[in-house]
């Protein structure tokens, strides 16, 4: 077993110690937890339903699910893995909500929310810009693909424990992260290579001497304007 192997089992251990701790009563325990994960399942949420506030509301409700539900818990696999397929269905749940009411869309940039507004000042301009980029093309996926590729893409799932969290046969979770990746791939396509140099190049204004008397009478100022060629004149 490597170093890696035994880190990973001693999270999983310390995760259901605490949920056990919970389910026994202790008034500390849940909120120790949530606080080991709770960046990763805000990621989650956020990127999972596209918008700040139905990340929000759909965590809290998760995690209210959770807190009233944890005796349910089997230990069949990672408290992490049965907390984030909570969170994923409460995203869906929140979504299919949405969609069955008129909604007003939030700016591309929310600021209040420190994910989609004013950068990191340690963030490199070039990178936030990429992330914006491919925050914006994933939530224009459609639900069931967006969060297939946030579980397997974005948070390094395999697909069996993505499959396990949404509730769905594997084949499902590879079709819909391939169906996504192809959208993916059109929306992001114009970054694939960024750096590229342009190969329009500008047009030259043309000068009409008619138009200034003076540019009639001006000496040639390159051997192009007296022989022809393009090389330049010492003065």
């Amino acid at each position: 077993m490597t170093t890696e192997d035994a880190g990973a089992g001693d999270t999983r251990e310390r995760d259901a110690a605490l949920l056990a701790a919970h389910v026994s009563g202790d008034p500390e325990a849940f909120g120790a937890l949530v606080g080991l994960h709770r960046d990763r399942l805000w990621a989650v949420a956020l990127r999972t339903t596209g918008d700040p506030e139905d990340a929000s509301d759909a965590l809290q409700d998760a995690l209210i699910s959770a807190y009233r539900n944890a005796s349910s818990f089997r230990g069949e696999s990672a408290v992490t893995t049965w907390l984030h397929r909570i969170v994923v269905n409460a995203c869906l749940d929140r979504m299919r909500r949405r969609r069955a009411r008129p909604t007003v869309p939030l700016p591309d940039e929310d600021g209040a929310t420190g994910h989609r507004g004013i950068p990191d000042p340690r963030d490199d301009l070039d990178a936030f810009e990429l992330r914006m980029e491919i925050d914006r093309a994933l939530r224009a996926l459609p639900d069931d693909q967006r969060a297939a590729i946030v579980l397997v893409d974005v948070e390094g799932w395999s697909v069996s424990e993505a499959a396990e969290a949404l509730g769905v046969p594997e084949g499902t979770v590879k079709s819909r992260c391939s169906r996504g990746r192809a959208r993916l791939a059109v929306s992001l396509a114009g970054l694939r290579n960024p750096e590229a140099p342009s190969r329009v190049t500008p047009p030259v204004a043309s000068h009409d001497p008619t138009r200034d008397p003076a540019a009639a009478t001006a000496p040639p100022t390159s051997q192009h304007d007296a022989d022809g060629t393009d090389e330049e004149v010492t003065r």
